[in-house]
C-alpha cells in the first residue's frame, strides 16, 4: 500500500492563548506516514503548541488539523488513537509495570488474552520481558522512560508523539535511550511527532527537522541538508557551532559574493539569501569547515591570533582572533598533534567560499 506523504497535516493552523498574540502563526506541515519528525526550537517558539493541538489538549484558534485526511479538531484526544510520551513519564504508581501498559487496552475494550499478547509484545519491544510485575518506583529512571515508550506503542496508535521524552535522563543514558527510539521506529514505522529543544538529539533522530521559531517554521529538512545548508541566520545559529562575520555585498555572480566586512577586510561567500550589491549580510562558517595551511587555490586566506585552547579529547578547540571576531573558532583533529597551536600564536586559517553561506542579517 502507498505511503501517505500527508498523513498529518496542520493546513493554516493558528493558536492563540489571549486572542491578541499568536504563538503559532500560519502553520502548513505535512508529515508523512511512517516518518519520524521533530519540531526542535528554543522555549516559547511554538513546538509543544503544536504537538498538543495534534494531541487534542488545545484547539487551534484557526486553521484545520488532519490525521489521515480526516479533520480531528473536534474529536475528543483518547478517539484520535494517538501514543503519547511525556518528560515525566507519567506512569500510574500504584500500578504494575504490566498494568501500566495494560490501562490503554482496557480503556479500549481489547479482551484479557489480547491484552496479554500485546502488553508483552510491546514490553520486548524495549528489552523489559521481566519487568512486568515491577512496580514504578523499583525502576530507573531510563526504566521507566522505556516502560512510557512501551505504554505508548502498546494498542497500535496511528501516531506517537513525545514531548522531550528524555529531558529528566543523564548524558549516557539519554545518547542509549535515543538509538533505542529510533531502532524501534525503524522497525515497526510508526509515525513519530518529537518535541526536544536538543538539536544533536533532534540530528540524531530524525527523518526531517521543523525548526521553530517566534511561531513559524524556519525550515524543514533532513539532518544533513538543515546543518550543511541553513536557510537563514537563526536555523545556522541555532543548529551546532558557527562562525559569524557581519558586513555588505559589494560584488555579486551566480555563485560567489564578495562580502566587505565591519572589520574592512574583504571575504568571499556563497550567495544563499543575498541578491544584489549593498546588501547588509551575516556570512556563516561551520568551524569544521576552516583549516590551518590552507592550499594556495582557497578563496579565503587569513592571518589570525590564538585566545584560547581547549582540550576536547577527539579535538581541540580553538578559539581565535580572525577578521575583527575574537570568538572565530577551529576544530582540529588531535591526530594532526600540532605544535604551533599554542596561546598567542599567529596562524594561517582558510575556507573555501563555497562553505561560508551569505545569509540575511536578523
Amino acid at each position: 500500500m502507498a505511503k501517505n506523504n500527508e498523513f498529518v497535516k496542520f493546513d493554516k493552523v493558528d493558536k492563540s492563548y489571549d486572542g491578541k498574540v499568536l504563538v503559532v502563526k500560519d502553520l502548513n506541515l505535512d508529515i508523512a506516514e511512517g516518518e519520524f519528525i521533530t519540531m526542535l526550537g528554543p522555549s516559547g517558539s511554538g513546538k509543544t503548541t503544536c504537538l498538543m493541538m495534534l494531541a487534542g489538549f488545545e484547539t487551534p484558534t484557526n486553521g484545520e488539523i488532519y490525521l489521515d485526511g480526516n479533520p480531528i479538531s473536534n474529536i475528543p484526544p483518547h478517539k484520535r488513537g494517538i501514543g503519547m510520551v511525556f518528560q515525566n513519564y507519567a506512569l500510574f504508581p500504584h500500578m504494575t509495570v504490566y498494568e501500566n501498559l495494560a490501562f490503554p487496552l482496557k480503556v479500549r475494550k481489547f479482551s484479557k488474552d489480547e491484552i496479554d499478547k500485546k502488553v508483552e509484545k510491546a514490553l520486548s519491544m524495549v528489552s523489559l520481558s521481566d519487568f512486568g510485575s515491577r512496580m514504578p518506583a523499583q525502576l530507573s529512571g531510563g526504566q521507566q522512560q522505556r516502560v512510557a515508550v512501551a505504554r505508548a506503542l502498546v494498542f497500535d496508535p496511528a501516531v506517537v508523539l513525545m514531548d522531550e521524552p528524555l529531558g529528566a535522563l543523564d548524558k549516557n543514558l539519554r545518547e542509549s535511550m535515543q538509538y533505542e527510539i529510533k531502532h524501534i521506529h525503524e522497525s515497526i514505522g510508526v509515525t513519530v511527532v518529537y518535541v526536544t529543544h536538543d538539536q544533536s538529539e533532534a540530528l540524531t533522530m530524525s527523518n526531517r527537522i521543523a525548526v521553530f521559531n517566534d511561531g513559524k517554521v524556519q525550515q524543514l529538512s533532513s539532518p544533513d541538508k538543515l546543518y550543511e545548508e541553513p536557510v537563514n541566520s537563526f536555523v545556522a545559529e541555532f543548529i551546532g557551532e558557527n562562525n559569524t562575520f557581519q558586513g555588505e555585498v559589494t560584488d555579486i555572480s551566480k555563485d560567489r559574493c564578495k562580502i566587505k566586512l565591519d572589520s574592512g577586510k574583504e571575504i568571499l561567500a556563497n550567495p544563499i539569501r543575498v541578491k544584489s550589491k549593498g546588501e547588509k549580510s551575516i556570512v556563516s562558517l561551520r568551524p569544521e569547515r576552516a583549516i590551518i595551511d590552507p592550499e594556495e587555490k582557497m578563496d579565503n586566506k587569513f592571518q589570525g591570533k590564538i585566545e584560547e585552547v581547549i582540550y576536547h579529547g577527539d579535538h581541540t578547540r580553538v578559539r581565535l582572533n580572525l577578521l575583527g571576531n575574537k570568538e572565530f573558532i577551529l576544530k582540529v583533529p588531535n591526530s594532526s598533534a600540532r605544535m604551533d597551536i599554542k596561546l598567542g600564536n599567529e596562524i594561517k586559517i582558510g575556507w573555501n567560499s563555497f562553505d561560508a553561506r551569505a545569509l540575511d542579517p536578523k
